[in-house]
């Protein structure tokens, strides 16, 4: 018997794939119906690849990024990634979010490029 990978896009236009037979390979008996797939099919090889190594590494973000051969930003934003394709949202985290203030703050002229590069270096 050939084993073939279920997908859980559609080639041609990336829709979700549900599943319509269920058959036992022992007796032959057959289920019909339409199935979901679980979340985790629904993720690209890469984040099943990204997934397969983070829990490997125990979420330890310096040994994924060994493995890989990636930043610490990398490893985050392939990581943020996933979770969203979970159906998750991604939260930022507080340092992130400040940066995003001062970032604002600066293009709206309310404070000055030395005052916002200085409260950046603080975040640091």
């Amino acid at each position: 018997m050939v084993r073939v990978k279920v997908i859980g896009s559609c080639p041609v236009c990336a829709s979700k794939l549900k599943v319509v037979r269920l058959e036992c390979e022992n007796c032959h008996t057959g289920i019909d119906g339409k199935f979901e797939l679980d979340k985790f099919s629904y993720l690209s090889d890469d984040q099943k690849e990204f997934v397969e190594i983070f829990i490997k590494n125990r979420g330890n973000i310096k040994d994924i990024e060994k493995e890989l051969g990636i930043s610490y930003p990398t490893v985050r934003r392939n990581l943020d990634q996933v979770i969203e394709a979970l159906g998750y949202s991604v939260k930022p985290t507080e340092e992130e979010q400040s940066k995003k203030e001062i970032l604002e703050k600066l293009s709206l002229g309310e404070i000055s490029s030395e005052e916002a590069l200085k409260k950046l270096k603080g975040l640091i």
